[in-house]
Formats: C-alpha cells, structure tokens, sequence
C-alpha cells in the first residue's frame, strides 16, 4: 500500500494519511480528488478499519460509478465499502425504516414532472388561480422549503403577512398530504424524511452512526441545508469526516446549495484540518492562469491557486462575431479542420450558459453533417411512452400511486374520460380516501351503475394480475406483458401504420427500456421492480454521458461540471447573458459571483485549448439583441489571449487563414448559411429617452438609453413584467407606442 500512496504528490499523501477528525480538502478543478479519496479508503482498510465502515457520498451516479470500481480495483474487500450518492444512499435507509415517518416501503418516488402534475391537481382542487399560481413555480418554492427542512407549518408561520407566500404554504400542506395518500417522495423528501427519521428515532441514527465510522464527502460545496444536516447528524459521534469540495465551484446556489456549508466548515467541525489540492492534472498553464485571475476576483472563496508542470500551452482564442449564426459558423469551421487534421469529434465541447443558445449551434452543425449530441434536452426516462410504461409498473409496485394511475387509467383509450377522472377525484376528497379506494367504488363515485364502472374495475383486475407477475417475473419481462395486454404495443404500431413520423421513434424507445431492464437484470444484485423503478428515478442525464461516442458534446456550463475535454467552446461570453441578467441588474454580489464560479468551471473544463466567443449582434429571447462583451472577458489578462483571434468577422473581406486549426473565420464555410441581415442605413428614431415604445414580444416599454451602434442603434427599454432590455432599434422594429 505504501507504494501506492508513494504515486501521490506531497498534499494528495497528506490528505490520504490524515484519517482522524474533521478534514476539509479544498480540491481544484482537476486535483486529482477522486484518486485521494480512493487512496485514502485503502490506507483505512490497511490501518485495519473495516470496509463495511466506510461511507463514501457523491452527488451523480457517473461520479458514484467511477468511485466504486476504482475502489474495488485496488482494495481486495472494497464492494463492502458503501459508495452512493446521497439520494440513492437515503432511498436505501427509508426502505427499511421509512414506516417510522408515515409512508410504507413500497412508496414510490416522484420525479420533477409527476410532484408538478399533483401540484396542479391541488392548485385545482383548493380553487386557486393557476395563472397566479403556476405550479413550476409553485413547485420550486415548495422545494426550496424541503430543502431548508422546513415543514408546510414552518411556512405558514413564516409567511405571515405575504399572501403570496401564504397560499403557496397553503398548497405545499395539501400537496404534502397527498403524497402520503399516494405513498410517494418527491426527490426532496428522500432527504428531508431520512433527516426527520434520524432526528425523532434516535435508535435508527445510531445505527448508522456505528455502521459509518468513517464518513467522506465529495463535491461538499452543492451541498444543501437538508443534506448539511445529514451529515451532522450521521458523523456526531465519531466526527471522522472528510469533505472534498471547492468553493469556486459552487454554482448551485439557484437549487439551493449552501456555499457557506464549505466555507465555514471549520467553524462547524471543531479542529478541522484543512488541506488544499492546487496541482492541477488536466489543464495547461494558459488556461489555469485565466481560470485563476477570473475567480480571484470573487470576494466570498477560501483562496487558492491552481498550478500545473504541464507548461503554458496554446493561447486563449477569443472570437467576436457580427451575429449569432457567424458565430455558429466560426465553431463549426474550427471543429472540421482539427478533424481533417486527425482529430475526432469528441474531442470538442460547446458549452453555453442557457439551452436557449444552444438552437443556433445545432442547426448550423446538423445542416453541415457534423456529428454531435446534446445534453440537456427532453431525457430518455421523461419521454412520454417511456412515461406511461414506467406509469403502469409503478401502479403495479404501488397501487396507491394516483399520479400513474391517473396517467395510465385510459391510455391506450379504453373509455374513462376526464370527465370520469374528475368525479372520482372529487370523490375521494370528500370521503377522504385515496384515489385508488375511489376507484374501487366507481359505483357510488359515479351515483350509477354504467359501462365506465365496469371499465374501472377491469382496469384494476388488469393491474392485479401485473402484481402477481411481478412477484416472480423478470421486470424485462413484465414489460413486455405490459405493452401487450394492455394494448399499448398495439396502439404504437397502428400509429405507424397510420403514418404518425414519431410512432416508429417511440417504438424504438419502448424496446430500449427493454433493453434496459435486461441489463439492469444482470448487474443488480436485487433485480426487482422496485429496485428497477428506483434505479429509473435517481437516474441523471449526465449519467449516460459516454466518452467512447465520436460527436461534438453540446452542453450547459452547469451540466458539464465533473467533465473535461480536449478543446472547448464558451459561446455567448456577453453582459446580460454570460453573467446573466438577473446577476448584471442584481443589487448584491451574491448572484455575480455565483455566475463567476460558473465561468471558472467553465474555464477548467478545458485541457489543451479554450474558445471564448460572442456576437455583435444575436436572437435571444424572440428579439434581436446587442449586448457588450462579458466582463468576464476583461477579467482574463490580454497576454493569454490570442489577439488574432480576438476580433470582427470582416463581412466582406476575411482575414486570411492561418495554419493549424486555430485560424481565423473560413470563407468557404460563411456561404454555407445565410447570416442575418444587417440595416446598412441608419435611419432616424421616432422616440427618444423617456418615450413609451412597442416591442413585438415584450409589449410597451419605457426608453431608458439609446446608443449609436454601427447602422442601427442599440436601446435599453424597461418593461413592467420583464424588466430591462436591450435591442437593436430597427432589427427589433421598435416604435413610438400610440398611447
């Protein structure tokens, strides 16, 4: 084992042998921090700690995978060591002792889309005006309560005097109660009913507080209040807990991760050792100097500096397009002459700060056949034919789930309406009974007798009859009886006869669920279907990101943390967008460093060359828009940068081309797609400063600012609902409103 800890660098030993107390590595971007955390497991067993004792917590299954089998790869005994994200490691608790809070341990976990559609039944039943009201947003308060560990009394009390708040609390109990009924945890009460078991049954914590006697956390700064109270509690009575995390890359806050949880560690943990991980393995030295003089701009960070032998590499390529579409092109050209250079397509990433950004970039790589994969679109699980199977197994494993129910009652078509559905639910809360003992009295539920009664309970007998399969039979297998007997397989395949474009698309989709299941057969050590539906629910569209697939990745900056790549694009690096508006008009510093981190990951992503991009001139939001260049962009010190690249697309005259594939704009490229075009006169305003105006998606606005920009004129307008914009005067067509 020595010799093993002899291939860590100096800080990275001294992380793996200091075992005792609370310890705080404060690991950079590409430190090595999975590689310490797996020494230092192998140096506890070798110390004679127990594998079974050990606790290792991520926040992915990618990153959890990853862990777990390089630590079986060097500890003989590692599979005894468990190694979970929080999520799946409190899933694993409540199945056992989850009775203790109210639910039973068939319960059934709610993802976004499914806690969001009973929240809109509840808005429904208490009368509440959903416009008001939405239930997205409603959602996200109600989440951002769980993950406070606030009860729906909590808010209530908290909310005195804000009406707002008040209906919101008001909703958030109904909602709670109706999850009990259904039996079902939304993603927020895995944790928050796993703190709450461990806080009222001190029994159930001291168990694990014994089993986990060694405690290590990864990714510490995205942690929350609920899972920052997880930990407290599980590592009390020994206090060996070390976290690894890094305060720079804290960009979560909008979820509600607590950067003060890092930052205070040593407050919180009595004779807490910090140790710093600075030697960067991934990126060169150009790229770590422009990360670090970014971040060092922030004022709320522990400080530390990253570092690497690996010398100074290529320059920074800044690129400063007309348009939005030049800049597509710009990216695009870059990608195929490294390919024609010998290159692979994977070796490239955009990345980008919204999804919005990302249509552009699409189709100017679709259109020219460049061969890529985007992340952050609709996932695999929230497809809706793969919804409505996972519907039907879930009312199988969890016949008190009204939300599957619901979905699944008339799909395919078998005659109960909405109308039906209705009555039901209607019903059921004023018996209050659950939706699944309505259904069984659809008689009374509907004062007579009639066809739609019969059709209820033949539905029921159907999901009875899945049950008892269940019990016995492979979930591949389950699915297949499904999609037959319930005639969904029929339904799909007269939809491809019918001509329907997307039938033969979720054709394929139901048999790669199949397929899925199938393999989840022969890895699971419990291949149930309970074990099946939760593995489906922690499952992360990250987690089925694949270096081995040769395509550009299209990304968010969010959701390429943990990733690394080649060669890297940040498109869009402008005020209002890259920081974001919110973060540009924010009366504190919180959001913009929040949105400064962000660009760090950004930055660090990186490992041989780093692209920073923006436009003149983009679509954004329904409307032409010009914003000046991120200050981001000025943060970064000009001798890293490469000034032939930090330039205009010269319309009519390119610059010339250089060698390598770090040249400029190509020619050949920009007539592949048509740029948008640009007014070449400026013609006078009919407003000025202080003017009503009328924008087409925005409605009417006052004018605070008008600035000459080349032919047109760039004009920040101030709406009452969505607040400051800007716009190129005549591209946005704006004009004096009649008022």
């Amino acid at each position: 084992m020595s010799e093993l800890l002899d291939n860590l660098n100096p800080k990275q030993r001294e992380a793996a042998e200091t075992t005792e107390g609370p310890l705080l590595l404060l690991a950079g971007a590409g430190s090595g921090k999975t590689r310490v955390l797996v020494h230092r497991m192998a140096h506890l067993v070798e110390k004679g700690v127990r594998p079974h004792n050990i606790l290792a917590i991520t926040f992915t299954n990618k990153a959890a995978k990853e862990m777990r089998h390089r630590v079986e790869n060097i500890i003989p005994s590692g599979a005894d060591i468990w190694v979970s994200t929080f999520h799946s490691m409190c899933v694993k608790i409540l199945r056992i002792d989850v009775e203790k809070t109210g639910f039973s341990r068939n319960f059934t976990i709610y993802d976004a889309q499914d806690a969001e559609r009973l929240v809109k039944d509840v808005i429904k039943q208490l009368n509440i005006d959903d416009k008001k009201f939405p239930a997205k947003s409603v959602m996200y308060e109600i989440s951002n309560q769980k993950n406070e560990l606030l009860t729906p009394e909590d808010m209530a009390m908290l909310s005195e005097g804000d009406f707002r708040l008040k209906t919101i609390a008001k909703i958030y109990s109904v909602y709670q109660r109706r999850l009990i009924a259904n039996n079902a945890l939304d993603f927020d009460d895995i944790i928050m009913k796993t703190v709450e078991l461990f806080s009222t049954h001190p029994d159930v914590l001291e168990k694990y507080q014994n089993r986990f006697r060694y405690i290590m956390v990864d990714e510490y700064q995205d942690t929350n209040t609920s899972q920052y109270q997880l930990i407290r509690f599980l590592s009390a009575k020994y206090e060996n807990l070390c976290v690894v995390g890094d305060d720079d890359q804290s960009i979560y806050g909008w979820r509600g991760a607590n950067i003060n949880n890092i930052l205070d560690f040593e407050k919180d943990f009595t004779g807490a050792k910090v140790i710093k991980l600075e030697q960067n393995y991934r990126s060169t030295g150009n790229i770590l100097n422009a990360a670090n003089t970014v971040i060092k701009n922030n004022s709320s960070r522990k400080g530390k500096k990253l570092w690497t032998d690996k010398g100074e590499g290529d320059s920074i390529n800044l690129f400063r397009a007309e348009t939005d579409i030049q800049e597509s092109i710009y990216v695009m050209d870059t990608i195929l002459r490294a390919v024609k250079l010998g290159k692979k397509h994977s070796e490239f990433a955009v990345l980008y700060r919204t999804n919005a950004l990302s249509r552009v970039i699409e189709e100017t790589l679709f259109k020219n056949g460049v061969p890529y994969r985007i992340f952050g679109g609709i996932r695999f699980y929230e497809r809706r034919e793969i919804k409505d199977v996972l519907a039907y197994l879930k009312a199988v494993a969890n016949p008190n789930d009204e939300i599957s129910l619901k979905r699944v009652i008339n799909v395919p078509k078998r005659g109960i309406g909405d109308t039906t559905i209705e009555k039901i639910t209607l019903y059921a809360v004023e018996e209050e009974m659950n939706f699944l003992a309505a259904l069984k009295n659809a008689e009374e539920a509907l004062g007579k007798k009639s066809k739609t009664s019969d059709r209820i309970g033949v539905f029921l007998e159907m999901l009875e009859m899945f049950r008892t399969d269940s019990e016995s039979m492979p979930v591949s297998d389950l699915i297949k009886k499904v999609i037959d007997e319930t005639g969904y397989l029929d339904n799909l395949l007269f939809e491809k006869t019918s001509g329907n474009d997307d039938s033969q698309d979720r054709l394929e989709n139901v048999k790669e669920l199949i397929s899925k299941a199938a393999e989840f057969e022969k890895q699971s050590e419990t291949p149930t279907l309970a074990a099946f539906l939760e593995d489906v629910a922690l499952v992360a569209d990250i987690d089925n990101y694949s270096e081995t697939d040769d395509t550009v990745v299209l990304m968010t900056l969010h959701s390429a943390k943990g990733l690394e790549f080649p060669n890297v694009f940040i498109v869009g690096v402008e005020e209002n967008i890259f920081p974001g508006y919110r973060a540009v008009s924010g009366e504190t510093e919180k959001e913009m460093e929040e949105e400064r981190r962000l660009c760090y990951v950004g930055i660090t992503r990186a490992m041989e060359r780093l692209y920073l991009s923006n436009s003149v001139i983009r679509r954004h939001n329904g409307a032409y828009v010009s914003n000046a260049p991120s200050r981001f962009l000025r943060e970064i010190p000009k001798e890293l940068i490469n000034s032939g690249a930090e330039r205009k697309i010269q319309a009519k005259n390119p610059q010339p081309a250089k060698q390598g594939f770090d040249k400029p704009f190509s020619a050949q490229y920009k007539k592949r797609i048509d740029p948008i075009s640009v007014p070449v006169s400026k013609e006078k305003l009919d407003f000025v400063v202080g003017d009503m105006i009328e924008q087409a998606r925005y409605g009417v606005g006052k004018v605070l600012d008008i600035r000459e920009a080349g032919a047109d004129y760039e004009v920040l307008v101030s709406f009452s609902e969505a607040g400051n914009k800007k716009f190129m005067a005549h591209l946005a067509k704006l004009k004096k409103a009649n008022i």
